[in-house]
This record gives C-alpha cells, sequence and structure tokens, in this order.
C-alpha cells in the first residue's frame, strides 16, 4: 500500500490566529463612554452656570465643589466625620442583612415561622423609618447607636425578600430527587437551595448596603454629633453649597465603592451564578 507523501504546509495553515485585544472597546463601550460622558457634563455644567450667571448659592460650578472638597479633605473634622459615619454604615448593615438572612432561612424552613413572625415583618416594613428616626435618638441617645440601628433597618428587609425569594426558587426537580435519595433537609438546603440562592442574595446585599448608607445620613439629620450627615446639616445652615455637594460626592463614592465590593465578592464567591437575576426592594 502505497502512502501518499506529507504536504508542505501553506503560508496559511502556519499564520497563526489574529490575537484579540483582553479590552477590546466593541465589546466594552462603557469605558469610552463613561468617562467622555461625565467630562462632558461637568463641562456643560461648568459653563452652563456661568453664561446663565446662577448663584453659587443655587448652583456651584464643579470647579467650586473640587475646590471645597480638596479643602475639606485637608482638615480632620472631615476625617472624623467620615469615620463616624463609615462605622455606622458597616455596623448597620452587618447587623440588618445578617439578621435577615437567618430570619430569611427560618420562614422557609419553617412554616410556623412564616405564618407568625413573617407578616409581622412586612407590617413594621410599612412605617416609615424616617418617622422611626426621632424615637431611636429618644431612646438610644445621640451616639452611634441609633444610627447604626436605623441603617440596619432599611437594609433589612430588602435582604429578607431576595434571601426567602432566592431560597424559594430553587429547581423542585432537584428537590425531589434529592429526596428520593434520603438526602436530610440539611442536606437538600446546603446543595440546592442556598446554592441557587445566591443571586438573589448578592442583589439583596448589594441593595442592603445603598440602603444601609441613606439610612445612616437620614439619622444623622435627626440627632448627631457627627458623621457626614451632621456635616451636611451645618452646611445648609450655613448655605455652603459648594460644600454640600462635597460631601455628596463623597457619599457617592462610598456607594461607589461598596457597589463594586459586593459584586467583587459575588465574582469571587458566587462566580457561576446569574447575576443580572434580582428582586426588587
Amino acid at each position: 500500500m502505497s502512502v501518499a507523501p506529507p504536504q508542505p504546509a501553506t503560508d496559511v495553515d502556519q499564520a497563526p490566529a489574529p490575537a484579540r485585544s483582553r479590552f477590546d472597546l466593541r465589546d466594552r463601550p462603557e469605558l469610552a463612554l463613561v468617562p467622555v460622558s461625565f467630562i462632558l457634563i461637568v463641562l456643560a455644567w461648568e459653563y452652563g452656570v456661568r453664561l446663565l450667571d446662577v448663584p453659587s448659592f443655587v448652583l456651584p460650578p464643579p470647579s467650586a465643589i473640587w475646590e471645597s472638597l480638596v479643602n475639606q479633605l485637608q482638615t480632620p473634622r472631615f476625617w472624623n466625620n467620615l469615620w463616624v459615619t463609615t462605622q455606622e454604615i458597616i455596623a448597620g448593615y452587618l447587623l440588618g442583612v445578617t439578621t435577615a438572612f437567618l430570619l430569611g432561612i427560618a420562614v422557609v424552613q419553617s412554616r410556623i415561622v412564616e405564618k407568625t413572625v413573617f407578616p409581622y415583618v412586612v407590617a413594621f416594613q410599612t412605617v416609615p423609618k424616617i418617622a422611626l428616626a426621632p424615637l431611636f435618638v429618644i431612646w438610644f441617645g445621640f451616639g452611634l447607636t441609633s444610627k447604626i440601628l436605623i441603617a440596619a433597618l432599611v437594609s433589612f428587609f430588602p435582604m429578607l425578600i431576595n434571601v426567602i425569594e432566592g431560597l424559594r426558587s430553587a429547581d423542585q426537580d432537584q428537590i425531589e430527587l434529592m429526596r428520593s435519595l434520603d438526602a436530610s433537609k440539611r442536606q437538600i438546603f446546603f446543595r440546592v437551595q442556598l446554592p441557587n440562592s445566591m443571586p438573589f442574595v448578592f442583589a439583596g446585599l448589594d441593595i442592603g448596603i445603598v440602603f444601609a448608607i441613606i439610612g445612616a445620613v437620614v439619622a444623622e439629620w435627626v440627632g448627631a454629633r457627627a458623621g457626614l450627615g451632621y456635616q451636611l446639616l451645618q452646611y445648609i445652615y450655613d448655605f455652603n453649597i459648594a460644600g454640600l455637594f462635597a460631601v455628596l460626592v463623597v457619599l457617592a463614592v462610598m456607594g461607589l465603592v461598596a457597589h463594586s465590593f459586593i459584586r467583587l465578592l459575588q465574582r469571587r464567591f458566587a462566580g457561576w451564578t446569574e447575576t443580572e437575576r434580582t428582586v426588587g426592594a
């Protein structure tokens, strides 16, 4: 039997496949659109208020806000207020989401808890948290405790609803299969229900951290001795609108950093999940 001689490789066969850039703007257009749109908005704001002669106590230009922010960053008072608010946000957030996570598990796993406790939780959620803030200040004082509890309350319910919906959305066929294999409720929970609920859990965590920031600042408005919310009130009384905007910028950056941290945790510990699944607060 004759064997055909091997054919020489052509240039087409030897040419390597073109390498694709990791940061292709065609795949990630927001990498260019976000900074460009931000620059355009800032420029329109800066020159718009100057051309229209808008008073600075109504709407200061971005340059004045930046100058005020730089000045604040150089004062110990600002860093003290930032530290106070950060403590309130972190402590309130951890308290709220941890309690909500445990209660959500109890509601799904126990019909008694669902029928006896959950209706009271829903009824309590309808009460405006702003109305509770003065009471918490009276009961727990002007210190950190009242602010932590308000931040915990506003971050509690979004996390609770997402945990409950996530655990209940588990595939019933998988649960029935586990039961047919004599799996215990504990095994079903950790191997089916909990992994399935991860997109909802991280959605609750994401919403909760934003609400915790809002709750801490609003609680400081009601009564506080320090904090960024307390500093905001002082700027309002002094008609220092540039300083007010500077603090709002700091709060916005805090929210973005917290959101990015939650997304990083999601990619690290639940990268297999569909991140687009969410439940509104």
